[in-house]
């Protein structure tokens, strides 16, 4: 009687094993679903890009596959949505943004990398819950990595990144260094150069500026001098500048009419927009 027992038990504990066995693996097929990022709106041209072929974008586009990406032109904007409800990314004018990655992390967290070449984005994610789960996003200056917050990321013609922190916090990465920037501090990397330290977040998108005038090949020639915040993207007749660690630019060289009008457009990283029409008589 007593053998019958045991064995009834261990027959019991068998099924028990193998139905715990079976339901994990059911709900690890059911957690690993396929990953992606959804284009949700847009305005204006914007380009979806997938392996060798490009075409014009449709909303519902997703980013799959590794070295997918959507691109904007001129006065046009887009939004991605990440799975599962982790964020949205909102696309400003003339920016490249290529997936690099959508994995799993071994907690079953999900681990995002990005890289924007040049132009402008802003993520708003919410925290993550499992240990495993970041963002990343590459610029040509660095790396910037997150776990659930509201920043803002520019990117200029040379590599140039300024980063701007609404809430939570950003590590910026470059050179072999970390530097954390936090909710109300911004900061800026410059290619092949580490971090710059935070300081605090202006969000402004301020301009000043003057004309200089001279003589070239014998034709009269004007040129824009300006200067902004150093994490500010600065945008003259339609061309993205590069500004250096002060915010300084100068703008291509101009011919010179009876009455110049320029149109600069500066956006800030959070995307706070001046426009300004500065005209040299």
């Amino acid at each position: 009687m007593k053998l019958r027992d045991l064995l009834t038990g261990i027959l019991i504990g068998l099924i028990l094993s193998l139905s715990l066995k079976q339901s994990m693996a059911q709900q690890s097929v059911q957690v690993r679903v396929e990953r992606w990022i959804s284009l949700e709106k847009m305005t204006g041209t914007v380009i979806y890009q997938r392996g060798n072929t490009s075409r014009p974008a449709k909303i519902g586009d997703r980013l799959i596959e590794i070295g997918d990406g959507i691109s904007t032109g001129n006065n046009a904007s887009a939004t991605l949505v990440i799975d599962s409800s982790i964020g949205s990314i909102t696309v400003f004018e003339n920016t490249k943004l290529r997936l690099q990655a959508l994995e799993y992390a071994a907690d079953n967290g999900r681990i995002t990398q990005l890289q924007v070449d040049t132009g402008q984005v802003r993520l708003k994610l919410r925290p993550f819950t499992h240990r495993g789960s970041i963002l990343e996003i590459n610029t040509p200056a660095g790396l910037s990595g997150v776990r659930g917050t509201d920043f803002g990321l520019s990117v200029q013609p040379n590599g140039k990144t300024g980063l701007a922190v609404s809430e939570g916090r950003v590590v910026t990465a470059a050179q072999s260094r970390q530097v954390p920037v936090n909710a109300g501090f911004q900061n800026f990397t410059v290619p092949n150069e580490a971090p710059s330290e935070p300081v605090p977040l202006a969000d402004n998108p301020y301009l000043e500026y003057k004309f200089q005038h001279f003589i070239q090949a014998g034709v009269r020639k004007v040129r824009l001098i300006g200067q902004t915040d150093p994490v500010n993207r600065v945008v003259v007749q339609g061309i993205p500048q590069n500004t250096d660690r002060e915010g300084r630019f100068q703008s291509e060289l101009l011919s010179l009419p009876n009455r110049l009008k320029l149109r600069v457009i500066v956006t800030t990283p959070l995307g706070k927009q001046g426009v300004y029409e500065p005209i040299f008589q």
